[in-house]
């Protein structure tokens, strides 16, 4: 049995529980928070798995070995190609560097007068504008990038942190994802 450790509002947790739920595997989600992630990940965060493979324990502590993982363990592949790699990467990237600016606003820190948070900033909107170039075909592919793309977006406007007036494709894509029941039951809960 798979234990994936994780909390309700994280876009890596959501990934990983949209995986799941499109495959079927058999798992528990235990809800988990900053000290119980401490605890129990030398990463210290979340997500987390534990899962026991022919009498094994194991444990895998990114959202990206997890998710390799769940699809070679359902069948799948993940990532097909090098493209699809690149593009989750890329989100990903876009993703983190989100994520970590807004734990750093809520300790205090902002990039108004940091030339590093600065940077992370400007590499957040870079990376939308790529995203938003991008060749995506008429509707958004439901494998790892596009989910990872889904969730980014989803979790970007759930938080409040970006604008996406200037993106109105990836909005579209946003939509084309509201359209899985997997990516409905996984939405954060409205507080």
């Amino acid at each position: 049995m798979m234990q994936l450790f994780g909390s309700f509002t994280s876009p890596f947790v959501r990934h990983i529980r949209i995986t799941l739920a499109d495959t079927g595997l058999a798992h528990e989600f235990i809800e988990t928070d900053y000290s119980q992630s401490a605890a129990g990940s030398p990463a210290q965060r979340v997500p987390f798995l534990r899962a026991d493979i022919k009498g094994k324990a194991l444990q895998l502590n990114d959202s990206t070995s997890i998710l390799k993982f769940i699809r070679e363990a359902a069948g799948e592949s993940f990532c097909a190609d090098v493209e699809t790699l690149d593009l989750y990467c890329l989100i990903n990237t876009a993703l983190d560097t989100t994520v970590n600016l807004f734990l750093l606003e809520r300790e205090g820190l902002n990039s108004d007068a940091n030339p590093y948070l600065q940077r992370q900033t400007a590499r957040i909107q870079t990376a939308l504008q790529a995203l938003e170039n991008y060749p995506w075909p008429a509707q958004l592919p439901w494998d790892d990038a596009g989910i990872r793309l889904a969730c980014f977006l989803d979790w970007a406007l759930f938080r409040q942190r970006l604008d996406f007036s200037n993106y109105p494709r990836l909005l579209q894509l946003l939509d084309d994802a509201k359209a899985q029941p997997s990516f409905v039951a996984t939405a954060p809960p409205q507080v």
